[in-house]
């Protein structure tokens, strides 16, 4: 019997006990996947909120004692080009809109027009404001279902639209929602097609779909059941999604092809093959799946019930991804044996595991590392120098599609009412201070085009209503905002959906650079921990800087600069949405660590067989560049078929993280990586003596 690790013994045991691990699972996919259908209606597009904000504070304030008439409140705008307020036609589409929101749970009171407020001076538009009586996720919910019984209540000559930030989530899920659906319809028969010239055979290449489909049915499940007890944004969905696939097969084809090399080029059992793969791959598959884990547990630091969401689910999917690696593939490789490659193409080696053709591609490396290692740092850094002018903001009303409810009565607004009016501020605390407060801001008419008359409320408070002088998507309201905080009197808090945006981008800016600081700190030690070689992990980590680097400069090209905007079919908003640098960063950083752990384990296997830094670095690539390839040309098919999806945040997640994978695979780890472990010769698999000491022994070769 071949002498394995603990991860060895596990898989040995699962191919021994096939039976009971298929059971095993068949019972917690049906205890879970029974949840998944429902997964989708249970979720939600709101919480993009910092929660210790002041913004938050306001609005929490505003429900409890103005009757939810916070910027969570449901504003209604009926419009007519020839009709006025004045009008029976008119008054009766405000009457029937008003009818419909009074018949919902979700609304407290509905205030109709009011002159000079929320009825235009030329009559042509009214806007009828629906109190909250749910939290931002439940009124999303409510737009959801009012939207459409609202747009009925119109008329060939009045229309009526749902809007405000509500109806602006609601609107952006569903077109996210549909993009979505168009890009998995597009991603699975590319990614099938992948799979079959990466694996050569039917059934190999089924593997990979068949642990993505059983993780993202248990992720949707436990999404579900998280729902039940903590708001969980629509996006965790997507991305548990997108990840369930990219590192299902990933996992998949590393594992399966150092199966086959295992299986078919030895005379090891089934059973002792298995083992041998899980011991060596498998142990590569769990470093990796933790350190994607870590880098998005950093995520959770910012205080916000969306982002946290969103890497929780991604989370969710990666863990229930390493444990059918870890149980149930070993189980179904150890059943199947050379069944694994049935149906396979003529030309396929099913016993390969050295590839002769990056075998070499790495002795062209070593034999000429300079010209080519500058040329791929030339490269990345000149498609990271535009990084430098990049400009962050939060969504603007543009991520929803022309045409849609939201945008249309957001338009309507601003050409009756402003360019401010859609991101009114709201000024909330003890009735005498809203009053000074009022007064004060209306005085600085460069900065505020309208404040209403103070509103008494519970409690001994007041509320008014400030229109800035600019739309909420310019830069400029954040210092309008700032600007009031520190004037007003300190016991008025601003308020307001775009209050809100502007503290969840401040709270952006401050916890990014600090959870990137601990992605890479705990990328770093986790490296050191597989590797255990403190240079080759530094290698690993920080060239993981280049290929993210250059993706965001290309993506301030296209989407702050608008190249591209024809072909990809968008509207650049002028900036890059404010919480794609913190997880974008952590998603990349997780993309590249996999293939990290992929490429510098199978070399550190190398190494501790033969002490030889040249065996190490051809050795390496000869055996996972393959894979690595592959596996990344399944990530930037599934990647870019976002960029083809309709709302702008899609696209944005498709072409960086697309950009980020494509030339970290190629440029970096197939080409750089090997460089550098090639310059640097035998010091980079050093491991000082203390370290040696402390560090616990983990092989990956026997």
């Amino acid at each position: 019997m071949t002498a394995v690790g603990p991860i060895g013994r596990l898989g040995r045991w699962s191919a021994d006990h096939v039976r009971i691990v298929v059971a095993l699972w068949i019972v917690a996919l049906v205890g879970l996947g029974v949840f998944a259908p429902s997964a989708e209606h249970a979720l939600s597009g709101a919480g993009w909120e910092d929660s210790g904000s002041e913004s938050v504070a306001a609005r929490q304030l505003i429900d409890e004692n103005f009757q939810g008439m916070s910027g969570a409140a449901l504003m209604v705008v009926v419009h007519s080009e020839t009709l006025t307020a004045t009008d029976p036609a008119f008054q009766d589409v405000v009457a029937k809109a008003t009818t419909v929101l009074d018949g919902s749970d979700a609304v407290t009171v509905v205030q109709p027009p009011v002159e000079g407020q929320t009825l235009s001076r030329d009559g042509h538009t009214a806007v009828l404001m629906a109190g909250a009586a749910r939290d931002t996720t439940g009124m999303v919910h409510a737009a959801d279902t009012l939207k459409g019984e609202l747009a009925k209540q119109g008329t060939d000559a009045v229309r009526v639209d749902l809007t405000g930030a509500s109806g602006m989530w609601s609107d952006f899920n569903q077109a996210n929602k549909d993009a979505m659906i168009r890009s998995e319809l597009l991603s699975w028969p590319v990614t099938l097609a992948i799979l079959m010239v990466a694996f050569g055979a039917v059934v190999a290449a089924t593997l990979p779909l068949m642990l993505t489909i059983i993780s993202l049915a248990m992720a949707a499940g436990a999404l579900y059941l998280s729902a039940q007890v903590a708001d969980v944004s629509i996006w965790a969905m997507n991305f548990a999604l997108m990840f369930a696939l990219a590192l299902g097969i990933d996992y998949a084809l590393f594992i399966v092809q150092r199966f086959r090399g295992a299986f078919m080029g030895s005379h090891l059992t089934r059973q002792e093959a298995v083992a041998v793969t899980q011991d060596t791959a498998g142990k590569a598959v769990l470093f990796s799946g933790l350190t994607v884990l870590i880098a998005l547990s950093a995520v959770m630091i910012v205080p916000s019930p969306a982002f946290r969401s969103m890497a929780l689910g991604i989370m969710l999917s990666v863990i229930f991804i390493l444990a059918a690696s870890l149980t149930l593939l070993p189980a179904v490789l150890g059943r199947l044996g050379d069944g694994v490659n049935r149906w396979s193409l003529p030309w396929v080696h099913t016993g390969e595991h050295r590839s002769p053709a990056f075998a070499r591609w790495g002795e062209r490396l070593w034999q000429r590392p300079g010209v080519l290692g500058v040329a791929a740092t030339v490269i990345l850094l000149v498609l990271a120098v535009p990084i430098l002018g990049l400009r962050t903001g939060m969504p603007s009303i543009t991520v929803v599609p022309e045409g849609d409810g939201a945008r249309v009565g957001y338009e309507q607004v601003q050409k009756a009412f402003g360019v401010g009016a859609p991101g009114s501020l709201q000024l909330v605390g003890p009735t005498a201070d809203v009053e000074a407060a009022a007064k004060l801001a209306a005085s600085d008419t460069a900065s505020i085009a309208f404040v209403s008359p103070v509103q008494p409320g519970g409690g001994g408070l007041g509320m008014a209503q400030a229109i800035p002088t600019v739309g909420p998507n310019d830069p400029a309201l954040g210092d309008i905002i700032d600007n009031l905080r520190s004037t007003l009197p300190t016991d008025v808090l601003v308020g307001g959906a775009s209050a809100e945006n502007h503290d969840l981008e401040a709270a952006l800016g401050t916890y990014t650079p600090l959870a990137i600081g601990i992605i890479l700190v705990l990328g770093f030690v986790l490296l050191l921990v597989a590797l255990q070689a403190p240079v080759a992990a530094a290698i690993g980590v920080l060239s993981s800087l280049l290929a993210t680097g250059a993706a965001f400069g290309v993506a301030r090209m296209i989407f702050q600069e608008g190249w591209l905007t024809g072909p990809l079919n968008f509207e650049a908003q002028g900036f890059l949405d404010a919480w794609g640098p913190i997880f974008f960063f952590a998603m990349i950083f997780a993309i590249s660590m996999d293939y990290t752990v992929f490429l510098m384990s199978s070399a550190k296997e190398h190494w501790d067989r033969s002490h030889d830094p040249h065996e190490a670095m051809v050795g390496g690539l000869a055996h996972s560049g393959r894979v690595i390839l592959a596996a990344a040309a399944v990530m930037v098919a599934v990647f870019f078929t976002f960029a083809l999806s309709g709302p702008l945040p899609p696209k944005e997640m498709g072409i960086i993280l697309g950009v980020a994978v494509l030339l970290d695979a190629v440029l970096v780890r197939l080409l750089l990586v090997p460089v550098m472990l090639r310059l640097v010769g035998r010091a980079a698999w050093w491991q000082p003596r203390w370290l040696d000491r402390i560090l616990p022994d983990v092989r990956f070769g026997h």
